[in-house]
């Protein structure tokens, strides 16, 4: 009996040292799937947000002057169920640069035959004449086909450009080719549209990045080239703004 004792021992060692050692390599196991879960949730992709909107929406864009901004705004906002009532949803609202009273107020519409008639409407005037609006407002209804709305640093400028061409496709594709060209003059597009019953009409609004590239380029025979190429016909008119608010 007692022969049989030291095998016993050896037995019992030798399984002792295998479940240890099987404990040791699960808890090793264990660890690395932890930490590689860790490392996983950290270095996960950040999904991009898409700033670009190609579906079409209508808008109405007014042009005018007034006599005190602040007075102006604080009636604008005030008056917010009357374009509400209409179909109208503020947008942006922009003051020139050369004239900070120069007021354009971009709004988009729901039903644009309703926008139009609300544009002759008697309770609009009024609303214009309480704000301080002077002189003729320029009320124009666009479409937009393309837009860039990721929001820009405070205070850039913005150039609205309205023009003629010979054909709306061709214009875009042209356009669309001399995108670097613009880019490395300092300059990044942000809407593309066209007169709602007009697409020969072209408005363009582009946001400028570098002041002295996009002025120089502005009066570039490469811009004037690119113009004649796309089918522009006769000479842009050019409205420099600040977006002052975006609802």
């Amino acid at each position: 009996m007692k022969r049989l004792r030291f095998p016993g021992l050896l037995f019992c060692a030798a399984s002792l040292c295998f479940l240890t050692s099987c404990g040791g390599n699960a808890s090793k196991e264990q660890t690395n799937t932890d930490t590689t879960t860790a490392e996983s949730s950290t270095n996960a992709a950040v999904p991009e947000v898409n700033t670009i909107i190609t579906t079409p929406e209508n808008m109405m864009v007014v042009t005018h002057k007034v006599a005190d901004y602040e007075k102006f705004q604080a009636s604008y906002d005030a008056h917010d169920s009357l374009r509400l009532a209409n179909g109208l949803h503020s947008y942006v609202i922009g003051r020139g640069v050369e004239d900070p009273n120069m007021v354009m107020v971009v709004v988009k519409a729901d039903d644009i035959e309703k926008a139009k008639a609300f544009s002759k409407n008697a309770s609009l005037k009024s609303a214009m004449q309480k704000a301080g609006v002077t002189g003729a407002p320029t009320i124009v209804f666009n479409t937009s086909t393309w837009q860039d709305t990721a929001v820009l640093a405070p205070g850039i400028i913005r150039s609205r450009t309205t023009f003629m061409v010979k054909d709306w496709d061709a214009w875009v594709k042209n356009f669309m080719d001399a995108k670097q060209e613009r880019m490395d003059n300092g300059i990044t597009d942000r809407v593309i549209g066209h007169d709602v019953d007009d697409n020969k009409k072209v408005s363009l609004v582009t946001a400028v990045l570098d002041t002295t590239k996009a002025f120089a380029y502005y009066k570039s025979d490469a811009l004037k080239k690119r113009r004649e190429a796309g089918g522009v016909i006769g000479e842009p008119k050019r409205f420099l703004f600040r977006v002052v608010k975006r609802y």
